[in-house]
């Protein structure tokens, strides 16, 4: 996924957009260490998944460490947020409840 500081971010700060589609953002509350700390095991995790292709073993390993990252990051596994609403992660914008909002980016930002 590219950086979601080049994509329109949802009014709550949940979600950007990156072709229409909802990807959930890092869990804001993370200390800035630590966050600078598990992007870089992302980004490393990454750069192994590309090494690793013709490697069943190893890109499994690999997508394994991504994963992992992108779960402590909160963009994967249990929603951040604590308020009880639901998570459209991988959702298509109008199809949830950001619909109306989307729609108001017009086409050059979708």
């Amino acid at each position: 996924m590219s950086s979601p500081e080049r994509y329109p971010l949802t009014p709550d700060g949940r979600y950007f957009v990156v072709r229409g589609r909802l990807w959930r953002t890092s869990n804001p509350d993370l200390d800035p260490a630590e966050r600078e700390r598990l992007v870089r095991e992302l980004m490393a995790a990454r750069r192994a998944v590309r090494a690793s292709r013709g490697e069943p073993v190893a890109l499994a390993t690999a997508r394994t460490h991504v994963d992992a990252a992108k779960r402590s990051l909160g963009e994967r596994g249990p929603a951040w947020w604590t308020d009880g609403s639901p998570d459209y992660n991988r959702h298509m914008a109008a199809n949830t409840p950001y619909a109306a909002w989307f729609a108001s980016l017009g086409e050059e930002q979708a």
